[in-house]
């Protein structure tokens, strides 16, 4: 849509000339619920916005955002002007601005069923409809008339009018007044896209934190058919635990009067950082048995959202630039607090294991970019929420913790927040900062960290003298650019007992091609050496010869469970590299996973396994490698522990390895109650996961899958059994599967997701070969036509990943050549499926033993 898109450049020069006292916004929701009138279009609220400004610089016009249907009117300081001279459908153009200005805009906005804006969820369960906002990083404009962009930020007041029998949350406290209108007490200046509203017949938990004389109330809330499954006490302890861990150590009170956390249907996002209101995708309410790596994975969202309301919240970015200044330091916050706050005490190995891994990848893309990256406007916004963003960057900050000291880095974010509270920051705010509190050249850091990209991979190389002492010891740096890193380079070695301990340990200043660590010559000859022991730097990690045949004989005698996370992290770097065959990660994975101690790695394992098989082995190892998977994950699930999380882990690993007519008798023996493994409870999440191979391999059919919705018939039930439809091993199943994702729009969010997920089944790679060509004629018109958020999933998860062939490379590289004028983001999203498609096919010529040019 002409002007949706908004650049750099128009916010600057829009920040240039205004600034803005106040917001009042006024919703009628109450066409929610009831039946639409057909053929009338997208079902619609009235929002009335009344929008005080200043102009403070030279210039008599501007333009407010708002994407709507319609527009009823628009007056501009007591002066009508036509709704159909001024807005285009996305801005309302304004001119003859006066020094001081009162803009009212009366709309028809739409609600959403793509998770952006206001988005509408009817329940199937029971029929009640559920709304919630989401806007980051630019659709409040779909709820109501803004200055949609970071920097200009104004106090907010809401009022709701919603059907009866509903309560309704914003940022503010609010009440019901005796005429049915919600009011809610004006906000601190915020930025538009975290200011939210959530409505309707939710399931609402209250406690309090205390501290002090500091009184916080605590909300949570869910839809009403997961009341059973919430577990609110275990919330409120992190969000209590968090609470205590911000107070303590940035020593500035949490701004924003109460706190209220909501559970909501179709989320795209994992939470959102709304203050006083935030939001999360109702997944972490677990419908079922899962491990504590869920519940980690829980209380470290919970945590990095509430880091948020400083980092973020009470300041905020200038524009999405230095999103980072957000993004980063909460995730960064989000493991410090996780595991010095709450039981959740090795987290650290999770970040390392986990979060590194989706760093790294993110960071050998063709669009790689600095973590304070250069965003042109909102789709380039959008896009910027990666792996360089969160991940790099909170690894590159736990790095500058140890460079700055903790004591320095949290002095400089308690200043930061005094002197930029309520306001905007850039980059060189924050780091003058940490200069006056270090004492450091934050300046020089910073070129080399945060203002260029690429990973650095750091190698060691060691000689020995005839008895077996180290005489040189260097770590070699390879990069585009190289980096100063603070790295520790721990020995191991067998004991008497079989364990593969450290006995040596020294840390390094890596600087340069070449880094001699003089601290270890002398030492007796290890077994194993590690780059980058402890994880102290963001680097990828590879072995000299000997370690690497440590590994493969004794990777799961490794005692210390960082350690070994950083073993299994590079060993799967080495496969993404195409350094070592997917068999041999594969192999390593069925003779040492049953060993892991760490339950989220031992996920993260099966989760790489799976990559490995599916994209990086060479086709006609692939049955072979099929029938490996499944007989070790079986021999895992019947050794684990009866009850255990082990168990649960490993069987859903089988359930997604079961390739043989045995395999699946089992997995419908664990359905039909016939089967059993002792102590396995087959709860309704875990049915679904068994019965989706069995749909994918042609076992059930449409009568069987109703047949277990109608066990489930719930919104989770529904998503699940859209994509074990979609699963089916059927030429018609995926024609009707593509046509409901690309030929139409009627499908919510999270059923276009179950949708893709079903389709695209690695063992059905010759029947949605035929859809190769149609992905290259429709994506375009899909990033025109629909929302961004859907463009993104249908072109990332449609692309023909498993036609690994060199005839979807060159179709991939045809479409990027003839359509160089294509909008940037979208380019981006090809370019980075070309990666990995390219990055697969040497992957699979490094397992078929060619080499790899």
């Amino acid at each position: 849509m002409p002007g949706e898109n908004l650049s750099r450049d128009e916010a600057r020069t829009r920040a240039e000339l205004l600034s803005v006292d106040g917001y009042e916004v006024v919703l009628d929701l109450r066409s929610a619920v009831g039946d639409a009138e057909e053929g009338a279009g997208p079902r619609t609220f009235r929002s009335v916005t009344t929008l005080r400004f200043r102009r403070t610089g030279t210039g008599e016009r501007t333009f407010v955002d708002l994407v709507a249907p319609s527009v009823t009117a628009v007056t501009l300081n007591g002066r009508e002007l036509d709704p159909a001279a001024v807005f285009d459908g996305a801005r309302i153009a304004l001119d003859g601005l006066a020094d001081e200005n009162v803009l009212v805009v009366d709309a028809q906005c739409a609600y959403s069923r793509t998770g952006e804006g206001m988005h509408r969820f009817v329940d199937p369960e029971d029929g009640e409809v559920y709304l919630y906002t989401q806007y980051e990083p630019a659709d409040a404009r779909r709820v109501f008339a803004t200055f949609e962009q970071p920097d200009l930020k104004a106090p907010f007041r809401f009022e709701v009018s919603a059907p009866e029998g509903w309560t309704v949350w914003s940022n503010g406290v609010g009440e019901r007044d005796a005429d049915g209108v919600w009011r809610f007490a004006e906000t601190a200046p915020i930025s538009t896209y975290i200011t939210c509203v959530v409505a309707g017949p939710y399931h609402y938990v209250t406690d309090t934190y205390k501290r002090g004389e500091l009184e916080i109330p605590l909300g949570a809330m869910c839809r009403k058919g997961l009341a059973k499954h919430f577990d609110a006490d275990d919330i409120f302890l992190i969000t209590k635990q968090g609470f205590d861990f911000f107070h303590d150590h940035f020593d500035f009170p949490y701004p924003f009067g109460k706190y209220d956390q909501a559970f909501v249907p179709e989320y795209n996002l994992g939470a959102m950082e709304n203050p006083g209101m935030v939001t999360f995708r109702e997944e972490y309410i677990f419908r079922g048995k899962v491990t504590q790596a869920s519940y980690e994975a829980r209380a470290n969202v919970i945590l990095h959202e509430m880091a948020h309301m400083w980092f973020g919240d009470l300041v905020t970015m200038v524009w999405w630039d230095d999103l980072w200044l957000k993004e980063s330091f909460a995730d960064f916050m989000g493991s410090f607090s996780l595991a010095e706050a709450t039981r959740f005490t090795e987290s650290w190995v999770t970040f390392a294991n986990n979060r590194k891994a989706w760093a790294y990848r993110a960071d050998q893309l063709p669009s790689t970019h600095p973590i304070t990256a250069d965003i042109r406007d909102l789709e380039d916004a959008k896009l910027n929420f990666d792996g360089i963003t969160y991940a790099k960057g909170a690894s590159v900050l736990k790095q500058l913790v140890a460079y700055a000291g903790r004591d320095a880095f949290l002095e400089g974010s308690r200043r930061y927040f005094t002197r930029h509270a309520y306001g905007n920051t850039r980059l060189g705010d924050l780091l003058s900062i940490l200069e006056e509190t270090s004492g450091r050249d934050m300046k020089a850091w910073s070129r080399l960290w945060l203002e260029t990209s690429g990973v650095n991979t750091l190698t060691p190389v060691v000689t020995y003298d005839a008895a077996d002492r180290i005489t040189e010891l260097a770590v070699l740096q390879d990069g585009d650019v190289l980096r100063p890193h603070r790295a520790a380079v721990g020995l191991y070695r067998l004991n008497a007992a079989g364990e593969l301990v450290r006995y040596a340990r020294a840390e390094v200043d890596v600087v340069g091609q070449r880094t001699v660590v003089a601290e270890l010559v002398g030492a007796s000859k290890p077994d194993l050496v590690l780059v980058n022991d402890d994880d102290l730097t963001y680097c990828k990690v590879r072995f000299d010869e000997t370690s690497l045949a440590t590994l493969r004989a004794h990777l799961g005698d490794i005692t210390d469970p960082l350690a070994r996370a950083l073993c299994w992290s590079a060993l799967w770097n080495l496969t993404r590299d195409a350094l070592m065959p997917a068999r041999d990660f594969i192999r390593l994975v069925l003779d040492f996973a049953g060993r892991e101690s760490e339950i989220g790695v031992l996920q993260m394992l099966h989760a790489w396994t799976r990559s490995a098989h599916t994209y990086f082995s060479a086709p006609e190892w692939r049955a072979e490698g099929a029938r490996l998977l499944a007989e070790g994950a079986l021999k895992e699930l019947r050794l684990a522990a009866p009850g255990s999380e082990r168990q649960l882990t490993w069987a859903r690993f089988f359930a997604g390895a079961a390739t043989t007519d045995s395999d699946f008798q089992l997995l419908e023996g664990l359905l039909d109650g016939s089967g059993k493994v002792d102590g396995l409870d087959v709860d309704q999440e875990l049915r679904w996961a068994f019965l989706l191979p069995l749909a994918a391999h042609g076992r059930a059919d449409e009568a069987r899958i109703a047949a277990e919705l109608a066990r489930d018939d719930t919104a989770s039930g529904k998503r699940h059994e859209v994509r074990c439809l979609a699963a089916r091993p059927s030429e018609a199943v995926k024609a009707q599967a593509w046509a409901a994702v690309v030929e139409s729009d009627a499908l919510s969010n999270a059923l276009v997701e179950a949708t893709i997920a079903g389709f695209t089944q690695p063992s059905q790679r010759a029947l949605i070969a035929p859809y190769a060509p149609k992905y290259f004629e429709a994506i375009e018109r899909i990033w025109q036509e629909r929302s961004i958020q859907i463009g993104l999933d249908v072109v990332r998860g449609l692309f023909p990943m498993l036609q690994d062939d060199e005839g979807t490379l060159i179709a991939t590289d045809t479409w990027l050549e003839s359509h160089a004028s294509a909008p940037p983001a979208l380019r981006r999203l090809v370019l980075e499926a070309r990666d990995d498609l390219a990055r697969a096919l040497r992957g699979q010529a490094c397992d078929a033993g060619t080499p790899v040019v």
